[in-house]
């Protein structure tokens, strides 16, 4: 059967790979530097993935049609420093540039945290688009947001397409007409962690934003005192994001990797309590399937759904390429497909895990 390919570079917990298998490509080869997010990835794709990026023999690499890579945010984050290229881990980059440069896929699919655009006032993004243009690549990009796919959660990302043939056509995805809201993807059942009313206050009259977020109310947390103006202790300093509460009837905030940040919270009117958004729920308002199996760590499940990409957005965007023909049928090999169901899983065992 003929079958478009891939590598996935960054690969996470597999988020790229869930869209991408949903699409009908096949996976040929994953990179991820972090142990925990390769045993999560080896139980749900059955191979484990190679570690540092900087270690790899590219040409050892098997051809691949597509490279996707979302590569490391904290250096353009608004939840970090915001150091770009000065922050080796910005740097990493270029190590993409060399892979694309050896393997010459026909498209580059790259995700990353909007403030990328912005960082040293957009001098890093220059330089980044005219590193892929200048191998050969026509380059578009669009920040795309979760919740115009058919997840409730306002999360913005700036996904890069470069491609050998022809520019991609952004405008040619097709969002969703209508925008999910929380309250659909929540458990029926399960330990839920529900706040005291001690705990938080509820504001009057909340209004729907423009995002599609719905402000009720925040949790009694300060951080730091000194210095601090009346009725602004709630406002976190640490991650310039407030320990707000949202209510389920609207969408959830960007899910962040730093669980102790201050969101997850959300107020439910029915039941006029507030509690913590579980962590089967994250996952959902990420695409992810029920079946997808976790880390055994809680805070470490946290840590990586929050540093995953959503997947109904990636798929959305994969069947765009396809459809704009960016892959020259000649290309495309007889492989046989593994479905999932053939796989066989393996119990990945890592030292200190």
């Amino acid at each position: 059967m003929t079958v478009a390919t891939f590598a996935d570079i960054f690969a996470g917990i597999g988020g790229f790979r869930i869209a991408l298998e949903k699409a009908g490509l096949q996976c040929l080869y994953s990179c991820e530097i972090s142990p925990e997010c390769r045993q999560v990835y080896a139980q749900n794709f059955g191979d484990v993935p190679e570690i540092d990026i900087s270690e790899v023999d590219f040409e050892k690499i098997p051809n691949i049609n597509i490279i996707t890579a979302g590569f490391p945010c904290q250096p353009f984050s608004i939840c970090g420093k915001r150091k770009g290229f000065a922050d080796k881990r910005g740097t990493i980059f270029f190590y993409i540039c060399e892979l694309i440069k050896i393997k010459q896929p026909e498209v580059v699919i790259l995700e990353n945290v909007k403030h990328l655009l912005h960082v040293e006032k957009g001098s890093n993004f220059r330089v980044m688009i005219n590193a892929l243009e200048s191998l050969n690549y026509f380059v578009s990009y669009q920040i795309l947001n979760a919740k115009d796919f058919g997840l409730p959660q306002n999360r913005e990302r700036v996904f890069i397409v470069a491609s050998k043939h022809k520019p991609f056509d952004f405008s040619q995805i097709e969002p969703e007409q209508n925008i999910q809201i929380l309250k659909s993807f929540l458990c029926d059942r399960a330990n839920f962690e529900y706040l005291d009313p001690s705990e938080y206050t509820l504001i009057e009259n909340p209004k729907k934003q423009d995002s599609g977020l719905i402000f009720v109310g925040y949790r009694n947390k300060s951080i730091w005192k000194t210095g601090i103006r009346p009725n602004t202790e709630h406002l976190s300093r640490v991650h310039r994001q407030p320990n707000r509460i949202y209510s389920v009837g609207g969408v959830h905030p960007t899910l962040p990797s730093q669980e102790s940040s201050g969101r997850f919270f959300i107020y439910l009117p029915e039941e006029d309590r507030v509690r913590k958004l579980t962590i089967q729920e994250c996952y959902r308002i990420m695409g992810f399937p029920e079946h997808f199996k976790r880390s055994q760590s809680l805070s470490e499940s946290y840590k990586q759904i929050g540093n995953s990409v959503a997947t109904t957005v990636v798929y959305k965007l994969v069947k765009a390429i396809l459809q704009q023909d960016l892959l020259h049928k000649s290309s495309v090999q007889t492989l046989p497909l593994v479905s999932p169901k053939q796989r066989k899983l393996i119990q990945l065992t890592i030292p200190g895990l």
